[in-house]
């Protein structure tokens, strides 16, 4: 099943593109499906939730496109890179340089202040940062006058801002989310949200975000839902109700 929203030209069609991907994991004598033979290709600038009860397949999904975990077959395309075809140095390299990540845990480093931390993905590169590009990436995300604080110094919602700066630093293909708003009370949440609608909106950022939450699925421009490792729905211009209904009546299948 492929889901592109837009047409564009033959080598930028789309930013990442599952083929055929399989994905199973030992279970004692027998093995344990995670993703069967999933097709989906998602355009560039665009922002995708992932949903899904759980057991559905969404972190092993997320961990495959971003070339986190191998396959067990198919193939992951970033931008017009193969990721199954890497090897284990070239797919780290990879990563560092075309995709970033935004966790649930914020996963900064205690003793680095904001903006080492944010520069973090280019300095395990080698390279040096684009002070004027982390300037405007520090003002898009609210984090004016916070350069030199250390993360234990923030709350959550500034922590989460960090990390999404961090993720965007690099001017990655895509930005994988994996519950970015799920350790935040409501109001945080939403400004996290709000910064992330912002990357797509104005830095035509690609995002995939994985949640169980309707009200932070909505916000994208589409939905796709997993059970049992399958993508079994596809949602464009989600609300609330209808990412609500969608699930009720999966749940009733």
């Amino acid at each position: 099943m492929s889901f592109i929203t837009a047409p564009a030209p033959p080598d930028t069609s789309t930013a990442v593109r599952l083929v055929q991907v399989r994905k199973t994991y030992p279970n004692g004598l027998d093995q344990t499906e995670a993703l069967a033979s999933v097709s989906v290709a998602l355009r560039p600038g665009s922002f995708t939730a992932i949903m899904g009860p759980s057991g559905s397949g969404k972190s092993t999904f997320l961990n495959c496109a971003a070339g986190l975990d191998r396959p067990t077959s198919g193939h992951v395309v970033v931008g017009d890179v193969d990721l199954t075809t890497l090897r284990p140095d070239a797919l780290t390299q990879f990563r560092r340089r075309h995709i970033g990540f935004v966790f649930q845990a914020y996963n900064l480093v205690g003793h680095l202040t904001v903006a080492q931390n944010v520069q973090l993905p280019l300095l395990l590169d080698g390279r040096r940062p684009d002070q004027a590009w982390q300037d405007h990436l520090m003002h898009a995300v609210g984090l004016d006058g916070m350069a030199d604080r250390l993360p234990g110094q923030l709350s959550g919602g500034q922590a989460q801002r960090v990390a999404i700066a961090r993720a965007l630093i690099t001017r990655p293909t895509v930005v994988f989310a994996d519950e970015p708003t799920g350790a935040l009370d409501s109001h945080t949440g939403q400004q996290v949200l709000d910064v992330l609608q912002g990357a797509v909106r104005d830095l035509g950022q690609t995002l995939v975000l994985v949640t169980h939450d309707p009200r932070v699925a909505a916000v994208a421009d589409q939905v796709l839902f997993l059970a049992d490792g399958h993508v079994v729905g596809h949602l464009e211009q989600p609300t609330t109700e209808l990412v609500a209904e969608h699930l009720l009546a999966a749940a009733g299948r």
